[in-house]
Formats: structure tokens, sequence, C-alpha cells
């Protein structure tokens, strides 16, 4: 079982920056496709970018340009960088890990864009 604890989400005003960080548990990490996913509040989950084991990514048509994804193998963590954020961000972001038979994700942090 992986653990994945998310941590760096707040409140802040539109044209912010936010930093959030993922922590995962275990010594496979480095095999692992992470991802961060959102949730806003009457909608649905949907994908916000995701890198591989090889560092290639992928992002979400309403974030590029304003968020990066990128991941720190001897650390266990995966990072979302958010610039420029807007308050259609604001949601419970979701970090996930893809091993080759199971999926995990973490309990959300909130980011929450607002003047």
């Amino acid at each position: 079982q992986v653990q994945l604890v998310e941590s760096g989400g707040g409140l802040v005003q539109p044209g912010g920056s936010l930093r959030l960080s993922c922590l995962a548990s275990g010594n496979r990490f480095k095999f692992y496709l992470m991802g961060w996913y959102r949730q806003a509040p009457g909608k649905e989950r949907e994908l916000v970018a995701s890198v591989t084991s090889g560092s290639s990514t992928n992002y979400a048509d309403s974030i590029k340009g304003r968020f990066t994804i990128s991941r720190e193998n001897a650390k266990n963590t995966v990072y979302l960088q958010m610039t420029t954020l807007k308050p259609e961000d604001t949601a419970v972001y979701y970090c996930t890990a893809r091993d080759i038979s199971a999926d995990y994700w973490g309990k959300g942090t909130l980011v929450a864009v607002s003047s």
C-alpha cells in the first residue's frame, strides 16, 4: 500500500502562486506515473497534470503555461507549481500514483483562489 500526503494548499489571491507537494511512501516511487487531479465544488474530478517515470509531462488545456508538474525521486515527492491562479482553479487537489497493478490517491489539499 502506498501512502500519499499532499501539502501546500491554502487561500491565495487571483494572480498569485502556490506550490503543492505530495510525499509518497515506499521504495518504488521512481517507477510510478504520478499525477495531480482536482475537483471543484459541483464538478467532476479532472486530471490537471501527470509525469511519467521518465519525467514526460502531460497537462490539461485549462492550466497549460500556468502550472508545472515535476518530481524529485530522491525525496519521493511530486510537485505542482501553480502560477497566475484564477478563481476557477479553486478545488481540492489530489495526488495520485499509478503502479503496475494499482492506483493510489491522497486525501487532497484545498486550494482557494479569491480576493
